[in-house]
């Protein structure tokens, strides 16, 4: 056999090529990791559809009572405080941003931008939860809690009692729903913290950064929706 006879080597003995590659956070019942991540995005995004519809109803009794109730609901407004609430605006709109800048180091593999950016959002996760404790104890000193020590003066603030005690109800029921989904995502970003600190995630695999920036961004979309609906019906009444 001449020295520069081709030898041919079995398809089988090649190596996989780098698409193929396994990964050492893939799952067998995936045939890459694109089709992973791609499923857990699907995932997430059935997810945040629930929670959609939940919100919805909120959303939906709130329209339908306000309509029935409107001058009690604008009078009920006027105790709530603009400043903190546009205050707690700009901050879940800031923590979307440090959230992005997250979730695009991750993509990248930067593992001190994904601490730094993470622990931005963490801290301004803190300050609206911070902010929703001051407005939540005001509302205990002004007995402005629904149930038996609720206390509404009707001539002074205008509105029926009871009404004004349903706007409250929507009140915290919205606000208080909107907080647990704060401290669910803050304890989400705790947990995401250790697991970059123990070097899990990499370019190939940062679906968990990703889907939660969604799940972030939804709570944060949620807020923008409450605030002009709970704290602006009342300057927009008078307009």
């Amino acid at each position: 056999m001449s020295a520069d006879a081709s030898v041919v080597v079995p398809e089988d003995a090649h190596p996989h090529d780098e698409h193929h590659a396994h990964h050492p956070k893939h799952n067998h019942q995936f045939d890459d990791m694109t089709q992973q991540n791609d499923a857990a995005n699907m995932g997430m995004w059935l997810f945040l559809l629930t929670e959609i519809m939940f919100f919805g109803g909120f959303f939906l009794g709130y329209t339908i009572y306000r309509n029935m109730h409107f001058e009690s609901f604008v009078a009920g407004s006027h105790h709530l405080d603009v400043f903190w609430g546009g205050f707690n605006t700009v901050v879940l709109i800031t923590s979307s941003i440090t959230m992005a800048f997250a979730v695009r180091a991750a993509q990248l593999g930067n593992k001190g931008h994904i601490q730094l950016f993470l622990i931005l959002t963490l801290i301004l996760g803190f300050a609206f939860l911070g902010v929703k404790y001051i407005e939540y104890s005001h509302k205990f000193e002004d007995n402005l809690i629904p149930g038996m020590g609720f206390q509404w003066d009707e001539a002074a603030f205008g509105g029926a009692a009871g009404s004004a005690e349903l706007f409250y109800g929507f009140y915290f029921g919205m606000t208080g729903m909107h907080a647990l989904h704060m401290i669910i995502g803050i304890a989400l970003l705790i947990w995401l913290l250790i697991r970059v600190n123990q070097n899990v995630f990499d370019p190939g695999y940062y679906s968990p950064i990703e889907n939660f920036g969604l799940y972030w961004h939804f709570v944060d979309l949620i807020w923008i929706f409450l605030f002009p609906l709970l704290y602006l019906i009342g300057g927009l009444a008078e307009h």
